[in-house]
């Protein structure tokens, strides 16, 4: 049997870690998070990479990585990973799409809860000694129209769950382009109805060239004077330069946050500590059962890929076409 050597970069599970354990012809190497040094020093001798957001396997790591067969995104981002670079190599990119799903769908309910009943600001109050009920005046989900920005996985499951707030759920997909009723109870519109009659908008689409700062100071400008604005995808997507000014003038109510760029984000980020925004530092996938669930999806397709030339979830299907 041939023998492979997986690297593992960023922390994964231990219910992963044990299936690579337990496989026949595998050794692996997982220290935790390894450093860019350390990556770059590790990778040629790897068969097959697993990271999380945390590794950059750009084109620098991948014109090292001479033996690299496959890459096991635990996650579903890939923006950290040059797939014209991978896929010029015949190197598999694999992520696992469904592990994160219910976490982030949960966390930006969670978060558009706090930013709605001001759950920060209340909780930062009552803490510091204070009682002030009559400050936290909030605003209710029920009867809101909350326009969804990507119906993906996470995006179907957010509308699944605002309805039961009985939101009226309205949705563009950028990628897909749908123009049909989902699920019996979201109506997808064109973008310009979507900024006009949202009263909630919530970012569940890839950072790509078209969807970078899709937030900016034209498209607030077209939005619902006190709209509030959830953002669990990807930092990139906002102008947070755009949406701090528009915080303070008033014309945005509030903003929720989970994501960044860069990340973790700086001093001159204008949206952290601005009164009006509920921020957590990329939290979305941390849930004991995802974490578990992404390393378990993730190892079992690399596992699969490596040991039968069995392959899932890839989202550079040219690298299968070339000689492997």
């Amino acid at each position: 049997m041939t023998n492979f050597h997986v690297l593992v970069s960023d922390p994964l599970h231990r219910a992963g870690l044990a299936m690579f354990e337990a496989a026949e012809g595998i050794t692996f190497t997982a220290p935790g998070k390894m450093s860019r040094v350390e990556t770059l020093a590790a990778i040629p001798q790897a068969h097959a990479l697993v990271i999380r957001s945390g590794t950059k396997a750009d084109s620098e790591l991948i014109a090292r990585a001479e033996k690299l067969k496959i890459i096991g995104r635990a996650g579903v981002g890939v923006d950290n990973i040059d797939l014209e670079a991978a896929t010029g190599r015949g190197i598999v990119v694999m992520n696992a799409p469904d592990a994160n799903t219910i976490a982030v769908a949960e966390l930006t309910l969670g978060l558009m809860l706090a930013l709605a009943r001001q759950i920060p600001d209340a909780h930062a109050s009552l803490a510091a000694g204070e009682w002030k009920r009559s400050a936290f005046s909030g605003a209710e989900l029920r009867g809101k129209k909350l326009g969804i920005i990507g119906m993906g996985r996470i995006g179907k499951a957010v509308a699944e769950r605002a309805a039961a707030f009985d939101m009226r759920i309205i949705c563009v997909d950028p990628i897909y382009k749908l123009h049909r009723i989902v699920d019996g109870y979201t109506e997808n519109v064109t973008r310009d109805e979507l900024w006009a009659e949202s009263d909630y908008i919530t970012l569940h689409a890839p950072s790509k060239e078209d969807t970078r700062c899709l937030i900016n100071a034209e498209t607030i400008a077209r939005m619902k004077d006190g709209v509030r604005i959830i953002n669990t995808a990807r930092g990139a997507i906002v102008d947070a330069h755009a949406l701090a000014d528009a915080i303070k003038r008033g014309k945005v109510a509030g903003a929720a946050l989970d994501v960044y760029d860069p990340e973790p984000p700086g001093l001159d980020n204008p949206l952290i500590g601005l009164p009006g925004v509920v921020h957590v530092p990329h939290i979305g996938a941390n849930t004991a059962e995802a974490q578990a669930e992404v390393a378990v999806q993730t190892v079992a397709q690399v596992l699969d890929g490596l040991l039968k030339g069995q392959f899932r979830n890839v989202v550079n299907s040219g690298a299968l076409a070339l000689d492997r």
